[in-house]
């Protein structure tokens, strides 16, 4: 997460008033795109009536995939047809689904100049959906596996369909700044969570068959966290994609015995031997997707989002996630129906509003990632901005000082300054919710900025808000249930997105992306 930056310039804030004129509702005459008439429709009483179904225990805890899951989607689509939400999928299908696979432990061996290495105490594999057996007698070591115009180790050497060995972090300047970012502060090639992801898009790029990873920071919890039995789920793979292992320092050493300090990409030659054979079998799941056309521009679309899955059952008790993601999921129906009656009295957004509850949220962003890298059902390049709810309902025991009605923003300033001032003002003009910046600072321990599913709208360049009452000690058990929600601060917050909703899609101008930053995958 980024520091907390001071706004750099006061953009003038526009309420969207249009021309004046009359809307009728139930015979009372009303101002024309007033939005505290549709706010008003939300309640605390129908937010506590939708979450004690939505997370109650005939829901089975939601999880990914399982009867639990099906009947939450099920359910979702029953309230957008309720409410007169269409769906946003072109043919009527409110399920978008996600194609997705279970993966137990590989059944895989790597031998290196006949010496065997074994799976868990010498490597892990992040690899889905692949059976092969090979060899090959040479490796390439790219050293830190960055590919940037200020750095790159791939300049002077070839790693197409071959093995490329590659470590965590990134290099220095003899000041102690770091080569790519000219400062303290690290890139994404160093940050714990990104480096993943653009190293191995950077190697898959020059055609490497297969990655080995050095990132000894890590894997130990990298092994109990993905050689379980018990199976991991992501999304379904691609054949195309190279192999991808994580590996500890006995077997790096095996090819680079100074590796913690060469930084020099060459070419090894060394006989590697690999005979992998996947254990997985295939899921599906679904997003559900509504929305509703903009009047003016309804080629430009604001993503409301929140998770609808949780953890399930576990060992004879149900997790409901009242707060977890229960809270942001029925917040986004009761947005979608204040929206609806907009529409019915002729004051519908003038771009389009999208509401879009993903699943595998808790296995790993998988619905979001599935519907912004694979399968946007509405153009990237047409989403103005993201607002993610994920929990919203409680109180944070950790938070000493201020007041009950607070929210955590997350992301507000990361890439647009228009779109931090206009959540300011909105909510002092309408809500006067205490908004928190505790969790946006870039060196909080927690990262939350990427543990939600903005963050895969963020990457992409679209400007979001992430919602979040904090964590607390029912969070991830089976206590947390829908008695312990606060729904009159659950019925604020939700109306503070509500109001910016309406705000972004009703403003002249689309928000400008002024803190656009290069892309990962």
């Amino acid at each position: 997460m980024k520091k907390l930056f001071s706004v750099l310039a006061t953009v003038l804030f526009v309420v969207a008033c249009g021309t004046k004129k009359t809307a009728t509702t139930k015979s009372t005459t009303k101002v024309a795109n007033d939005p505290s008439i549709y706010a008003k429709t939300i309640t605390s009483e129908d937010l506590k009536t939708a979450l004690y179904t939505y997370a109650s225990d005939e829901f089975q805890g939601r999880e990914t995939g399982e009867p639990g899951q099906k009947l939450a989607v099920n359910y979702l689509k029953d309230q957008y047809i309720k409410h007169g939400v269409q769906a946003a999928k072109s043919d009527g299908n409110y399920f978008q689904e996600v194609p997705l696979e279970v993966s137990s432990t590989p059944e895989v061996t790597i031998t290196v100049n006949e010496k065997p290495f074994s799976y868990k105490d010498d490597f892990i594999s992040l690899t889905s959906s692949k059976t092969d057996k090979f060899s090959l007698d040479q490796i390439v070591y790219a050293g830190y596996g960055i590919d940037d115009e200020k750095y790159s180790n791939y300049k002077d050497i070839d790693v197409k369909d071959k093995f490329v060995l590659i470590k965590s972090g990134e290099p220095k300047n003899a000041d102690g700044t770091y080569i790519v970012t000219g400062t303290s502060e690290g890139s994404k090639w160093s940050n714990m969570r990104q480096q993943f992801a653009a190293k191995s898009a950077a190697a898959q790029e020059k055609g490497a068959k297969a990655i080995l990873f050095y990132f000894p920071e890590v894997y130990q919890i990298a092994v109990a966290q993905f050689s379980g039995s018990s199976g991991r789920m992501s999304l379904e793979g691609n054949e195309e994609e190279p192999y991808f292992f994580l590996i500890n320092t006995d077997l790096a050493k095996a090819f680079v015995g100074d590796i913690e300090s060469n930084e020099k990409p060459t070419t090894l030659k060394t006989n590697i031997k690999v005979d992998y054979k996947n254990v997985s079998k295939k899921i599906t799941s679904e997003n559900v997707a509504a929305y509703i056309k903009g009047s003016e521009k309804p080629d430009e679309f604001i993503v409301i989002s929140a998770h609808l899955d949780h953890e399930g059952v576990k060992d004879g008790k149900v997790y409901n996630g009242a707060d977890d993601d229960g809270s942001g999921t029925v917040a986004i129906v009761e947005i979608a129906e204040a929206f609806s009656k907009a529409v019915k009295d002729g004051n519908g957004p003038k771009r389009s509003i999208v509401f879009l509850n993903v699943t595998g949220e808790e296995k790993g962003l998988l619905g979001s990632r599935y519907y912004t890298d694979i399968d946007p059902i509405f153009p990237l390049e047409n989403t103005v901005a993201d607002l993610n709810i994920d929990m919203i309902g409680r109180t944070d025991p950790k938070r000493k000082e201020g007041k009950r009605n607070y929210i955590y923003l997350i992301g507000s300033d990361k890439l647009s300054t228009e779109l931090h001032t206009i959540s300011e003002e909105v909510n002092q003009k309408y809500t006067n919710v205490e908004l928190d910046y505790t969790y946006n600072d870039e060196n909080d321990p927690n990262r939350f900025y990427y543990r939600s599913d903005h963050y895969n709208f963020a990457k992409n360049n679209i400007p979001v808000i992430f919602y979040f009452n904090g964590t607390h000690d029912d969070y991830h058990q089976p206590s947390d249930t829908p008695d312990k929600i606060e729904y009159d601060l659950l019925e604020n917050r939700t109306r503070l997105i509500f109001y910016t909703a309406w705000e972004l899609a009703n403003r002249e101008n689309r928000i400008l992306v002024d803190k656009a930053v290069e892309k990962t995958n």
